[in-house]
């Protein structure tokens, strides 16, 4: 019984190891002042809708799941009358050895940008580069 619990132990430690920090971080780089609505969802969570003033980001944290199946959907939109839009996964985990790290993205006038930060255990990172085009 005593190996048993000592098992369980570790087993809690790793799992909480696992259970990590990540989140999204959304730039507003649009030029001409325009503002940058945003709104993200996952299963359990809702940030937003929020307005963005250029320059400014905003941060959303959270807390990955054990079975590694987070995932968060955004909407941007850009004024005047926010015609200007896209919708995408803005964050998602591929597999359970993935911790997740920083997805930053950054709105842009021709388009919205990716930079995903993280440490050795973050997969597949990439350099900001673009990902999407506005929708019109």
């Amino acid at each position: 019984m005593k190996n048993f619990s000592v098992f369980l132990f570790v087993f809690s430690l790793c799992m909480l190891g696992h259970v990590s920090g990540s989140g999204i971080r959304i730039a507003n780089e649009l030029k001409f002042k325009k503002l940058l609505w945003i709104r993200c969802y996952s299963k359990d969570d809702v940030f937003g809708p929020k307005t963005i003033p250029i320059g400014q980001h905003v941060d959303i944290s959270f807390r990955i799941n054990l079975w590694a199946t987070t995932r968060f959907m955004c909407t941007l939109r850009q004024e005047p009358n926010y015609k200007h839009y896209q919708k995408f996964t803005a964050f998602k985990l591929f597999g359970v050895t993935d911790h997740g790290g920083l997805w930053d993205w950054r709105a842009r006038e021709d388009g919205i940008y990716l930079n995903k930060e993280g440490g050795r255990h973050i997969r597949n990172p990439v350099n900001m580069h673009k990902m999407y085009d506005w929708i019109d």
